[in-house]
């Protein structure tokens, strides 16, 4: 964990819910080991999107539909959300998700590659949150900078990998180390890259929060 367990408990133990419906689909989630955002991570989230108040929503990881729900729950009713899933097995599902929570009228569900998805869209999104799979973010940035209004936000879920990011080169599992240079690679861009502004927080699993000020290429 990327901050101690005890202060982790004590923040969740705060945590008031997000109604009937997502705390059932999140419980379900997560007996059958299908990935959702943390609960700090779902408060985090929240307050975001509260500040920023945004009409169109990319995002990119739909997995269940459990954070699409969640966005969709807290923003205004007239705004709309596509959402890039490339696991077939859960589209099925979180198609079932939003007809369930009743708001499959505000969400676009793509199926397929982002990396082949994200060049055919045309429109500029508000907000984009970026779950997907870690070793891909830095191929998928280009697009997302392309499609993300100038003033937007971008989340970037998991960015520090269980506080991997920190250790030696040689001390991650050889496994893992081609994410991690990935990943390493991807916050610094998202530093040093001139007309961003990205704040790095040690929330959930860590989130990037970037903030597209200017026009801008990678």
């Amino acid at each position: 964990m990327i901050i101690p367990e005890r202060m982790s408990v004590y923040i969740n133990s705060l945590d008031t819910g997000n109604g009937a419906f997502l705390d059932e689909l999140e419980r379900a989630a997560v007996e059958e080991r299908v990935p959702v955002i943390r609960k700090d991570m779902q408060s985090f989230l929240k307050v975001l999107l509260a500040m920023q108040r945004p009409k169109k929503i990319l995002e990119v990881g739909t997995a269940v539909g459990f954070s699409a729900i969640l966005m969709a729950m807290n923003t205004e009713p007239d705004c709309r959300i596509t959402t890039i899933e490339n696991y077939e097995k859960r589209i099925g599902p979180a198609r079932e998700n939003f007809a369930r929570a009743g708001i499959e009228d505000r969400i676009t569900l793509l199926q397929g590659d982002a990396q082949e998805l994200l060049p055919t869209l045309k429109e500029s999104y508000d907000f984009v949150f970026m779950d997907a799979a870690k070793g891909q973010y830095m191929a998928f940035l280009p697009e997302i900078l392309r499609l993300l209004r100038t003033g937007g936000v971008l989340v970037s879920d998991n960015v520090l990998q269980d506080g991997d990011l920190i250790e030696s080169h040689y001390a991650v599992e050889q496994r893992n180390r081609t994410i991690y240079k990935r990943m390493r690679e991807y916050l610094y861009t998202l530093k040093h890259t001139e007309g961003l502004l990205t704040s790095i927080a040690a929330v959930g699993d860590g989130a990037a929060v970037t903030v597209k000020m200017s026009e801008t290429q990678i």
